[in-house]
């Protein structure tokens, strides 16, 4: 049975080489300001009504292509990488177990992500500025912790923690290996 993340990465296209074409720090960090500029994308119709589908439609859009617009990176040694690469041995943890400190975490941290997209929606629906603000904070508080456990995931995987039986780190490329050749 397929995880909520398998089902996520596959709706992303996140197949194959995209997973580590999405590990480039551009990816990364192009995709961590999203929530905030689809909130403000949406708060536009205040001010523009419904040509506010625009700026709505390009978050969207490039919400779709980011993982795949990047090249992959020439190392895998960075943060952004590192967590990237984390998610995806996340996201195949039914296949290949991850070490026992990264079991629990990870869900907490998804809950805290997404406790605060209702308030973030509430105050989208109402104009409410501190109430989007503090569902923003939340929300990507969660999301960036998150991250950041997935990147220490990776470095216990790529390493061969004792506790993980996965097999060479679950042909997850290592840090510091060199990800292209040109």
């Amino acid at each position: 049975m397929a995880t909520i993340e398998d089902r996520v990465a596959e709706a992303f296209g996140l197949e194959g080489d995209a997973w580590e074409r999405h590990a480039h720090p551009w990816s990364v960090y192009t995709r961590i300001p999203i929530p905030a500029l689809l909130a403000a994308a949406i708060w536009t119709r205040k001010w523009i009504g419904w040509r506010s589908l625009v700026p709505v439609a390009g978050m969207c859009l490039w919400t779709a292509i980011n993982p795949r617009v990047f090249p992959r990176p020439r190392t895998f040694d960075r943060w952004a990488s590192k967590a990237v690469l984390g998610e995806r041995a996340w996201a195949n943890r039914k296949e290949a177990a991850v070490p026992e400190r990264h079991r629990v975490a990870p869900h907490l941290l998804t809950g805290i992500n997404a406790l605060g997209v209702p308030f973030v929606a509430r105050g989208l629906v109402v104009l409410d500025p501190w109430l989007v603000l503090f569902g923003l904070a939340v929300h990507m508080a969660g999301k960036n912790w998150f991250m950041d456990r997935m990147a220490l995931l990776y470095d216990d995987v790529a390493a061969g923690a004792p506790d993980t039986d996965l097999t060479p780190a679950a042909a997850l490329p290592a840090a510091g290996s060199p990800a292209r050749t040109d």
